[in-house]
């Protein structure tokens, strides 16, 4: 007998293994590691992954496969080991780990249908009434009817209908019509010549089909000749043409040419920084390189010339960028080299795009990848390079299930494969730069811009002093005159502020009460456009208030600043200025990033004012002033990498200015100047902050010191959650040794979030099997719970989010 090992899409514990499956002689020859199938698990149908084959199992009696969803395999061997490691690695379940490699839409739905088993005259009036006559309808219209739960158990006892459970995949292939020929050409010429000059109409489509070789897309051809379908459908009732699907993939950049351009000539800096990259990729061994370049010194090209050694080896290359922002630019430099080798994935493209991208790399029709944190998963079989472009940035960090690291990910499949992993940044993680520097990445150094550019002049601001001499605006005088300057000179300006909103939240003054969520335990952002509060949280909004909500007063106001009241005060200053808003208000819509950057390139403004996402990879030649508004927003914030996020963001922001023939400035506006973090990043200063910052983490005993993990516990009950808390930490104090610290349990900094209150332990150690198997026995423990989600429980590995 032919065993099929399969995991099936349930994420809970009981069943978080592989399970045995009969395989029918007639799926025999077509089931095999990598494909989804359809299994029955107790009365319902599931899809599952085939993991594995065998010849035998431990049980006498299995139940058979009952479906095939493909036909080919959709994960290779390679990705099948790599979810093993994942579910080790990030303790989630196997089939978490599975469906996190594949695009949404492979993702199953299911369905239930009601099977009527008797004469529909025999059938109690009820169900005569909902079935209308039909032998199979959707299950949902017995949910929405009269008929009682224990009615519908009586039903299916008596016989008299059956239920059963549907899965649908959601992986739909795109297709057109197209029009081909039906007979050979020799009949096609002879029925041009007789046929009738009043067919005018049939006689142009006849003869532009035989001008081609190929099937033609009925759209184009109507299009191209000016016509209806009519003629076409006359033809084919003639049996002369006939009408065939043609699959297309949906293309999210087929409107757009990208110039080819050549490698360039490498900088000594660049040659010295690319040679052991060649020489990993040329003897086929794992490496791990930390390219360590200022903003400007040319990482990319670096990047772009150690693809075209791998694609000259015949091999393959994946890169990875970070959020949507970057990738326009990114792609356009990419596609200008490499053509339509490249395929892109990242979360602006819809899910039918994301499909075909994903399937072009599944057929082995590119070899090229560029996209965010999940392409890390692209399913190729001989890969010669994996780039991690600024590697720092924290969205390389899945937050759900499973919570796994792009960077560790790169790190397992390049050991798989035999090839270097290239980690880029200016500004890199201190973990990153601390392995460097014990050797256990090789460090490659780019200390100069390529085209000898100086770095831009940095100008600290103390807002406390332009406080003392009377300016109140949210621009101090040195940044209003040196924007002036820039709209006289014609020059472009970058303005950033990390928060968006019209206003951080809403006081009343008498009072002191802020409007906070009814949901979450976080203050509510005025949004000036919908005159609405929203939470950023869970998306609840409410009207705008206009007296206070706990002492009626009318002394309600805004405070802080976000990026829509800055939008209205520079129009305001430079009423003549032409600005663009880049937040997640204004970049929702697909294609909205590009399209605002495009004007931006183009000159079609002079402002560019936006949150983080325009602190990195922009590169526009006329840009001559960054100014960043309010430098302390991300200072003061509950969490140990506060400072170094400050500084890396200061960095990047920074490095957008004068980045070609035009010299640029930056202006830090800020409330801490002397702060460390604010006073290296003005100097470009990587090595002393990242000392200054290393002594700090040493003594308070963090990362790259120690490692982190994060246990956070989330109830609907107040009282339960405390209990969960205290019974983890309990458990986890039982089970590990004096070779790790536990913190907490405690409160989240924000208790409750979509009304569920939230506490957190924090673990720090120096190994992680001193505390595996305490995490281990906490899963353990709270599983049915966890099962029946009561009780949500999450352990974060590496955690980049304490809030």
């Amino acid at each position: 007998m032919r065993v099929a090992k399969v995991v099936v899409d349930v994420a809970a514990s009981p069943i978080d293994s592989a399970l045995d499956y009969e395989i029918p002689v007639h799926l025999i020859d077509i089931i095999q590691p990598g494909i989804r199938v359809i299994v029955p698990l107790g009365p319902r149908k599931v899809m599952g992954f085939v993991v594995g084959l065998t010849d035998d199992s431990d049980f006498d009696r299995l139940k058979p496969i009952q479906e095939v969803m493909d036909y080919t395999p959709i994960l290779t061997n390679e990705l099948l080991e790599l979810s093993t490691w994942l579910q080790k690695e990030t303790l989630c379940f196997r089939i978490s780990a599975l469906q996190a490699m594949l695009p949404a839409v492979f993702k199953a739905s299911y369905d239930k249908e009601v099977w009527l088993l008797d004469e529909f005259d025999s059938l109690p009036e009820s169900l005569r009434e909902i079935s209308q006559g039909r032998e199979v309808f959707p299950f949902s219209d017995i949910e929405s009817s009269t008929i009682s739960d224990q009615q519908v158990k009586k039903f299916i006892k008596d016989q008299l209908i059956d239920i059963k459970y549907v899965v649908k995949g959601k992986n739909r292939v795109k297709t057109f019509t197209a029009v081909e020929k039906a007979v050979d050409e020799v009949k096609l010429m002879e029925e041009l010549e007789t046929m009738s000059a009043q067919a005018k109409k049939q006689r142009e489509v006849l003869a532009y089909i035989l001008d081609r070789n190929d099937p033609v897309f009925i759209k184009d051809l109507t299009k191209e000749l000016n016509t209806t379908r009519g003629p076409v459908d006359a033809l084919v009732d003639k049996g002369l043409l006939k009408l065939v699907k043609k699959e297309v993939y949906r293309d999210p950049f087929e409107e757009k040419s990208h110039s080819t351009t050549k490698p360039l000539e490498l900088t000594t800096f660049q040659r010295k920084a690319i040679e052991p990259i060649w020489e990993s990729i040329n003897e086929s061994f794992y490496r791990t390189f930390l390219l360590h370049g200022v903003t400007g010194s040319g990482k990319t090209e670096i990047y772009l010339q150690s693809i075209q050694r791998v694609l000259d080896l015949g091999k393959e290359a994946i890169v990875l960028v970070p959020e949507i922002a970057l990738t326009p630019q990114m792609v356009s430099r990419f596609k200008a080299r490499f053509g339509s080798d490249v395929a892109v994935l990242h979360s602006g493209l819809s899910q039918g795009e994301k499909y075909d991208e994903w399937r072009k790399i599944h057929r082995k029709e590119v070899r090229v990848v560029v996209g965010a944190r999940s392409a890390i998963f692209a399913p190729f079989e001989n890969i010669g390079i994996i780039i991690i472009d600024e590697e720092h940035e924290q969205t390389y960090k899945q937050e759900d299930y499973p919570k796994y690291h792009a960077r560790e990910v790169a790190k397992q499949r390049a050991q798989y494969h035999s090839c270097p992993v290239v980690l880029g940044s200016a500004t890199p993680t201190l973990e990153s730069y601390a392995r460097a520097l014990k050797g256990v990445y090789q460090l490659l150094e780019l200390t100069e811009r390529v085209n000898e550019q100086a770095m831009p002049e940095v100008e600290i601001v103390d807002m406390r002093q332009e406080l003392m001499q009377g300016n109140r605006a949210m621009f101090s005088n040195t940044l209003t005159d040196k924007i002036n300057e820039r709209l006289e000179r014609q020059e472009q300006v970058v303005l950033m502020l990390n928060r968006r909103g019209y206003s951080t939240f809403v006081m009343c003054r008498e009072c002191g009460e802020t409007v906070k969520c009814d949901h979450c335990d976080i203050s509510m952002t005025y949004h000036r456009h919908q005159h609405k509060l929203k939470c950023h949280y869970c998306n609840d909004e409410r009207p705008m208030p206009n007296i206070c909500p706990n002492c009626e007063s009318d002394a309600i106001r805004f405070f802080g600043t976000g990026t829509q009241k800055v939008e209205e005060a520079l129009n305001i200053h430079f009423p003549e200025a032409r600005v663009i808003r880049m937040d997640v208000d204004t970049t929702s819509r697909k294609g909205a990033h590009e399209r605002l950057l495009q004007k931006f390139g183009n000159h079609e403004a002079d402002i560019l004012l936006g949150t983080q996402m325009i602190a990195k990879g922009l590169d526009f030649k006329n840009v001559t002033l960054v100014g960043v508004i309010a430098a302390d927003s991300m200072l003061h914030l509950p969490d140990f990498r506060a400072s170094e996020k400050s500084f890396q963001l200061l960095t990047q922001v920074s490095g957008r200015a004068g980045r070609h023939e035009l010299p640029g400035e930056v202006v830090i506006q800020t409330y801490s100047p002397e702060h460390y973090s604010v006073e290296y990043a003005s100097q470009y200063d990587y090595e002393s902050f990242f000392n200054k910052e290393m002594q700090v983490r040493k003594q308070f005993q963090y990362p790259p010191y120690f490692y982190l993990a994060l246990i956070n516990i989330s109830h609907d009950n107040h009282v339960e959650a405390v209990q969960v808390a205290n019974e983890v930490a309990n458990i986890i104090s039982k089970n590990t040794t004096g070779n790790c610290q536990l913190m907490g349990p405690s409160p989240s900094p924000m208790l409750r979030i979509k009304d569920r209150y939230r506490y957190q332990c924090m673990l720090k150690y120096k190994r992680r099997e001193n505390v595996e198997e305490a995490l281990q026995e906490v899963l353990k423990h709270f599983q049915k719970q966890i099962n029946q989600q009561q009780l949500q429980l999450t352990i974060d590995f590496e955690p980049y989010h304490f809030m």
